[in-house]
């Protein structure tokens, strides 16, 4: 086992417990050690470490919470539970593999395609409870995963009967009695929240059972914050539109998660920002202070409890009704305290500039500060944050003119927010100074870098250098990420066509919650092969059992054949390290993944992925950080920065952008308005640009506004002349289109079109795509001088990156 491998956990476990959200608390826990523990639920023996899909990382091990509990010191007296639950299981799961069955031959697609993602719903069972140990717990585990949405049914986003039964009767019957919760994202707790304690323990990587013991016994203890809101199901926004097959319309505008219920007066169950510990904490009066546009809020938090613990401190500004119909509050910035003893304080300040405060008006292209009272709260969570100072514009603060850019919607976005709530509120009042504050005028010049040697590349070495690397036999391993040849089980790679020219490759993995890579693999002339299976395993129990057999055949291996090791690091999923609030802990699993890019040689992770829970059901939520935009930019740009700590490697932030549902992935039309878009949907993409420069962006599967991502300049432009990003544009995996979405209504994204729109790279790359773009040149679809802008910026990315690398002692494959 590389050294590595230990390293990085050990570095991981402390932090764990940080991801994790306590939402009740009645005093019994933690407990006062090991004891005698009755343990149920689906999640105590089949607990889930993360999403699936490219989600999945192939770690040596994983330790559940039976395993964590054990290897605590605690003695479970219902050791059967899961073994009697295991029949109901497994015909839950024969009866979705039929339904997938059935799917696949109804809307004709591909059986990979099809089973990408599927909810296994958990099923009603009968089994009697244990109610002689000292201590229980029941733990509810949800998978959810890349290819379809989660389902607001029994089962998946709501409780089973059997489990609200047995929870219920297991806080009656025990004193000392947790609920854990082992999901991606929410799940409707309305039936059970009344519950004494309850504990979200969310997706937590390779040691998530032991991180669990840990925080029951108050070895470690949580701290985590939600990063969105949990509430009933009826009770989130229906305005717009989810799970549409063809055209999804965003109607709700700018009112997503806690937007939406501040706006309408609604409670949820738990609120966005909320979490509770171990220990009870006292914020003493904010203080705030301006210097230009920028605000500083300052806090004195005190642990005034008999544990230790950390506090957030966040603060959230309320801006005034006038033209645009403004959210009551949103997030400013946050700031977590050190640990802190019982008695102890810590001062925690958050600073932000006013102006990224503004609201874009679309008739006029500008973001604007509207003339009226600010008023800044402070608090702990989104429904404690109280006002805590303002300042007054006298007028209209014109911050930046753009152009309206992304097509127009087909409806108005809604308007929901009704006066100034915090009007009559007596306030400091601090004197902003913005005089010195001049508007951005954005010029789109898009200039590409100078690189006279393109000029000398012939139309089909361009073409070659716009396409990825390809297998001319394709095939299925490119649909689910499997397409390069030279580390064995990444995901593509950029073409080496060109090697003769000096022009190298770069190998990519997937992400995000981890390296996505094969277990074992060998290697010969031809490159690196797998051993094993290569297909996520999630997708491999819904398959066909004619084809599960062939992909679970030992492989027949050439007599003297060396089989090499790489295991990765499983991390915590995007949500649970977005809950932890605390980005020197997303740095450092950025860190631990650029350290393990070095050990394997993959040049660019793709990820993070940094698109917001607009739905609460969408099926790859838990890749994603928060509802919040500026939540999910910073914790992007904090993995950005770790990852690229690491010379020559970078990260690829997708998907780019409103790529907010799983279903009809590749042919789905998100209709937006510009200023949701702006506002909510490409701010995380802004912030990550502007904080971390990462070296590549990926567009996303989804149309918008009625052309593909991977086809509108206008995005592009954004990027490159709003955001200021210099690097490496690149579609996501399109591949085999007519098998992934039979009779769509919109056709697919064509690599000359892709092309003509600035996009560098149409991943993973076929034969059909390079004949495609070649003839697109040939045709006039995309000029040679854009393909050349292409290239100029992929060239000069992988220059630096190759150059980065040779600063530094190649390291080995890892064994």
């Amino acid at each position: 086992m590389p050294a590595f491998e230990n390293d990085h956990i050990k570095r991981l476990r402390p932090y764990l417990a940080e991801c994790m959200v306590l939402l009740k608390r009645n005093g019994a826990f933690p407990l006062d050690g090991p004891c005698r523990i009755a343990a149920f639920g689906c999640g105590v023996r089949d607990t889930v470490k993360g999403g699936s899909g490219s989600g999945e990382v192939n770690s040596r091990y994983f330790t559940s919470i039976e395993e964590g509990l054990e290897r605590a010191g605690f003695t479970i007296t219902n050791k059967d539970w899961p073994d009697r639950f295991a029949p109901y299981l497994q015909r839950a799961k024969k009866q979705l593999r039929r339904e997938t069955r059935q799917k696949t031959r109804q809307e004709k697609v591909n059986f990979i395609v099809a089973s990408m993602g599927q909810v296994l719903k958990q099923p009603e069972y009968q089994i009697e409870l244990d109610l002689t140990a000292d201590a229980a717990i029941y733990v509810v585990s949800r998978l959810s995963g890349e290819g379809n949405d989660r389902l607001p049914d029994k089962g998946d986003f709501r409780l089973t009967d059997s489990e609200t039964a047995d929870i219920l009767a297991l806080d009656a019957a025990y004193e000392r009695f947790m609920l854990i919760v082992n999901a991606g994202g929410p799940l409707d707790l309305s039936e059970v929240a009344h519950v004494g304690n309850i504990l979200v323990m969310s997706q937590l990587g390779v040691e998530g059972g032991d991180a669990v013991a840990d925080v029951l016994v108050g070895k470690s203890y949580p701290s985590g914050k939600l990063a969105t809101t949990w509430s009933a199901y009826a009770d989130y926004c229906a305005l717009g539109d989810f799970a549409q097959h063809d055209d999804t319309r965003y109607r709700e505008g700018i009112y997503v998660g806690y937007r939406y219920f501040d706006a309408v007066g609604k409670r949820p169950l738990f609120p966005f920002g909320f979490g509770l510990g171990y220990t009870t904490f006292e914020m003493g009066p904010p203080s705030c202070e301006s210097a230009g546009p920028a605000v500083t809020v300052k806090a004195r938090i005190t642990n005034t409890g008999a544990f230790r613990g950390k506090e957030t401190l966040q603060v959230y500004a309320c801006c005034p009704q006038g033209k645009l119909s403004r959210e009551v509050k949103s997030l400013a910035g946050f700031a977590k305290t050190r640990e802190l003893q019982p008695g102890e304080s810590d001062e925690v300040s958050v600073t932000f500039d006013v102006r990224d405060l503004a609201g874009f008006e679309t008739a006029t292209a500008r973001f604007i500060l509207e003339p009226g009272r600010y008023v800044l709260l402070a608090g702990t969570s989104s429904a404690n944050a109280r006002p805590c100072a303002a300042f007054d514009l006298a007028h209209e603060v014109f911050v930046k003119h753009v152009r309206n850019l992304f097509g127009h919607a087909d409806f108005e976005d809604a308007a929901l927010r009704e006066g100034d709530p915090f009007a009559t509120e007596d306030l400091p009042l601090l004197d902003l100074d913005l005089d010195g504050c001049k508007p951005c005028e954005v010029a789109y010049d898009n200039t590409a870098p100078d690189i006279p040697e393109l000029a000398s590349l012939s139309d089909e070495d361009l073409c070659f250098m716009g396409i990825g690397a390809f297998d001319p036999e394709g095939g299925l391993l490119s649909i689910v990420g499997n397409a390069s040849q030279s580390v064995a089980g990444a995901a593509g790679e950029s073409t080496p066509q060109l090697d003769k020219l000096g022009i190298g490759s770069l190998v990519m993995a997937d992400g995000p919650a981890g390296l996505r890579l094969a277990r074992q693999y060998y290697e010969d002339d031809k490159g690196a092969h797998a051993v094993g299976i290569s297909v996520p395993e999630s997708m491999t129990d819904l398959l066909p059992g004619p084809v599960r057999w062939v992909l679970r055949r030992p492989p027949r291996l050439k007599k003297g054949t060396v089989v090499h090791e790489q295991f990765a690091t499983a991390l915590p999923i995007a949500t649970a390290i977005a809950q932890s609030f605390n980005l020197e802990f997303a740095e450092l699993c950025g860190d631990i993944v650029g350290s393990e890019m070095d050990a394997f040689g993959i040049d660019l992770w793709l990820a993070p992925a940094l698109n917001i829970h607009r739905n609460v059901l969408c099926g790859r939520n838990f890749e994603y950080y928060s509802e919040d935009p500026l939540v999910s930019g910073r914790f992007a740009a904090a993995v950005t920065r770790g990852v690229q700590r690491h010379p020559g490697r970078g990260v690829t932030v997708k998907h780019y952008a409103a790529n907010n549902q799983e279903t009809n992935r590749y042919a789905n039309n998100s209709i937006v308005s510009e200023r949701a878009l702006r506002e909510v949907y490409l701010r995380g993409f802004e912030i990550c640009v502007r904080e971390a420069s990462p070296r590549a962006v990926m567009t996303s599967y989804n149309l918008l506004n009625g052309t593909h991502t991977s086809e509108r300049r206008d995005l592009t432009d954004a990027l490159r002349c709003e955001f200021g990003f210099d690097g490496i544009v690149m579609t996501d995996w399109i591949v085999a289109s007519d098998l992934l979405t039979p009779n769509a209504k919109y056709a697919p994204p064509s690599p000359a079109n892709v092309a003509a729109a600035g996009c560098s790279l149409f991943m993973p790359g076929s034969k059909d795509d390079y004949n495609d773009l070649l003839a697109g040149l040939k045709a006039g679809k995309v000029a040679r001088e854009q393909l050349e802008r292409n290239a100029a910026f992929l060239l000069k990315t992988m220059w630096e990156m190759q150059a980065a690398q040779e600063t530094t002692r190649p390291a080995a494959k890892a064994e």
